[in-house]
């Protein structure tokens, strides 16, 4: 039979788990120290290493080596770098497939939005970054970074930090997809074009209060987007015409019926 027990770093693991669930750790607290945690819990201090590096993968736990008060591991609340490799590494494996990706995104911004337009939602910067995107001189590369921050600030005005770290990682995770569709795009300039007037038409409507129109502009707003991109891979690239048949079939989805 399999053994099914615990390997000894996940038994370091469980241990921070339990005590951050119960209580006895929070963020800004300092792990105990490697050697008197493993003798705790009967494990080698290598294993006691392998899950704080793991938890530092995680975004759970920040490093500093030396020694005095800012030396070993310190609790963090920073999901979002966590997330974002988890993701990243998924979509690189074909773990998630790039359209479930794009539907999930859809899925979540369009909530985003339906949200923000029936609350006083202080949109201060999100106007903000659609400012810095006006310029003429913007590289798509540039744009595309902005463009990313414009997505995200609206997720955390949404206030919900879950939806902001899926946010973060869903954007991260089709990065390169996002950047190397601009470059092949015949008329750049005319899509970045396209994309502020939508961005300014979903502010608006969410500025108006009108859910049902922010919901329906973020949608066709991502959607449009991805098939633009879809349409621009070549399908004699082997590596592009499979993101691109990903992403014709997760846009076709999301335009034929609204996500709930």
């Amino acid at each position: 039979m399999p053994n099914s027990a615990p390997r000894a770093w996940q038994v370091v693991l469980e241990r921070i788990e339990g005590d951050l669930r119960e209580g006895r750790l929070a963020p800004g607290d300092r792990l105990t120290p490697e050697r008197e945690l493993a003798t705790q819990l009967g494990v080698g201090r290598s294993s006691v290493r392998e899950a704080v590096r793991v938890l530092e993968v995680l975004g759970v736990v920040r490093t500093a080596t030396g020694s005095g008060p800012t030396a070993g591991a310190m609790i963090v609340t920073t999901p979002r770098g966590g997330l974002a490799a988890f993701l990243r590494l998924q979509v690189a494996a074909n773990g998630f497939p790039l359209g479930d990706v794009v539907r999930t995104r859809i899925v979540l911004e369009c909530d985003v939005a339906e949200r923000l337009a029936g609350a006083e939602a202080d949109l201060t910067d999100t106007v903000e970054v659609l400012d810095a995107m006006d310029a003429d001189d913007l590289a798509s590369d540039e744009f595309l970074a902005l463009d990313a921050r414009f997505h995200q600030a609206l997720a955390e005005a949404s206030g919900n930090a879950v939806v902001s770290a899926m946010m973060a990682g869903l954007r991260s995770s089709i990065e390169a997809y996002t950047r190397a569709g601009a470059l092949r795009l015949d008329d750049w300039a005319s899509t970045a074009q396209r994309l502020r007037r939508e961005h300014r038409r979903i502010v608006d409507a969410v500025e108006r209060g009108d859910a049902a129109e922010a919901r329906d502009c973020i949608r066709r707003h991502i959607a449009d987007y991805y098939t633009e991109v879809a349409q621009a891979l070549s399908p004699s690239d082997p590596a592009d015409a499979a993101v691109a048949d990903a992403a014709r079939v997760a846009v076709t989805a999301d335009r034929s019926s609204t996500p709930v």
